[in-house]
């Protein structure tokens, strides 16, 4: 359970000293970090106006695969990096693994006459469709990516009819959601012809089962025990909460929001897109019907084991991360890992996330350890300044509890001295 004894109190440093041992450790210089131009900033989206920003940092003591990361997050959530840290300690290397880099393409008809004869001709010319594809993605293929396989499917329910055709697609290492929709808006017509209807629309799916990354713990329990609780309790209390996740929408929702807490910060960080993160990883965790958690916890002797698997549609290279300073830094932090990499980084946060979370609720609660952290962020709110917010803080944690009423009071207080 050996960590980098360098960043043991990495807390504790001002941001010179952090930038410093940074440099230090990894070769990785914040200070020489460019931010976004407005002039790409105006190229990038419609009706641009300024740059929005989010508190970055990191989360120190991860070993994934016997290999130790730094771990970069873009998040305004306070105490989510600190129990991410705090929980990866307790763990000696997280095993994490990938499934296929692919994505899917659905090129959507409505009431077609012919749907049996329909999947048939679809059968008959799969070779030519696939052809005619991979014509419409000739860098993709250059690089051993691009159109793999198409096939069909009827969807008819209630009155509806539908006749799907279906693409998988391997974008490399970008998220190739452009690639894909110029393949499928290619075929399109040779479709139409086949059919003999236009279809619906064509696009892709976010929805990429096929790329699930998987990351695994096995915990002794001794290590989850607090001042109050042995390690055998926290891990049977952790086994029990999950197990109710899985049976309650309200708290399988809160389950899985403190999950993607750590991965969807680290996506920001990365420059890859969170809404199709989260639209996958929540699909995925409603495939059997009713919404479930997302992660599995067990206990094995005196092991507590955990495993999260998620379909994770992220890129390291194309759209907009290739231009986004702070991504290409953050990549760089990581070691510049391909996507299924990223993927695999991304699902071992998640899960580390998930266990710090639960470990909280189950032992001394979720407001203990915000508590600081919300002193701080209510001392910011009433105007604090930088050399007023530690005593601040310390007046409002020994408060019976706290508010803004209470930060103002402080304040005054503070200030009359």
């Amino acid at each position: 359970m050996a960590k980098n004894p360098l960043y043991t109190g990495f807390y504790r440093l001002d941001l010179a000293d952090r930038f410093r041992l940074l440099k230090e450790t990894t070769n990785q210089d914040a200070h020489a970090l460019h931010h976004l131009e407005a002039s790409i900033g105006n190229q990038m989206i419609e009706n641009y106006l300024f740059n929005y920003e989010l508190p970055f940092g990191i989360a120190p003591n991860f070993t994934i695969n016997h290999k130790d990361y730094l771990i970069p997050l873009a998040i305004e959530e306070p105490s989510v990096i600190a129990a991410l840290s705090n929980a990866a300690k307790l763990v000696d290397s997280i095993t994490t693994s990938y499934g296929q880099r692919l994505i899917t393409g659905q090129i959507i008809f409505a009431n077609l006459d012919i749907q049996v004869e329909g999947r048939k001709i679809i059968q008959d010319h799969q070779e030519e469709l696939l052809a005619l594809a991979k014509e419409a993605s000739p860098s993709m293929v250059s690089r051993g990516g691009g159109p793999t396989e198409i096939w069909s499917k009827q969807v008819n329910q209630a009155g509806d009819n539908f006749f799907t055709v279906y693409l998988s697609f391997n974008p490399c290492d970008a998220m190739g959601a452009n690639a894909i929709n110029t393949v499928l808006e290619n075929l399109a017509p040779r479709l139409t012809e086949l059919l003999g209807q236009a279809p619906l629309m064509s696009i892709l799916s976010n929805y990429s089962e096929q790329a699930l990354a998987t990351a695994e713990v096995v915990i002794p329990v001794e290590r989850l025990a607090t001042d109050s609780l042995k390690g055998q309790i926290v891990a049977e209390k952790i086994v029990v909460a999950t197990s109710y996740a899985n049976l309650d929408i309200y708290r399988a929702t809160t389950h899985n929001k403190g999950i993607m807490n750590g991965i969807d910060g680290l996506a920001l960080a990365t420059g890859n897109d969170w809404r199709a993160i989260e639209a996958a990883s929540h699909a995925y965790a409603s495939r059997k019907g009713s919404y479930r958690a997302m992660s599995e916890w067990q206990l094995d002797g005196s092991d507590l084991k955990g495993r999260l698997s998620l379909p994770l549609p992220v890129a390291t290279v194309g759209g907009t991360l290739s231009i986004q300073p702070q991504a290409q830094w953050a990549l760089s932090l990581l070691g510049q890992p391909s996507a299924s990499q990223l993927a695999e980084i991304m699902v071992a946060v998640g899960l580390i996330q998930n266990l710090a979370a639960l470990k909280a609720l189950v032992t001394e609660g979720i407001q203990k350890g915000h508590m600081r952290m919300q002193a701080r962020s209510l001392a910011l709110q009433v105007g604090a300044s930088v050399e007023e917010l530690p005593e601040l803080v310390d007046y409002l944690i020994k408060q019976s509890f706290m508010n803004r009423q209470k930060a103002h009071e402080g304040l005054e207080l503070i200030r009359k001295l």
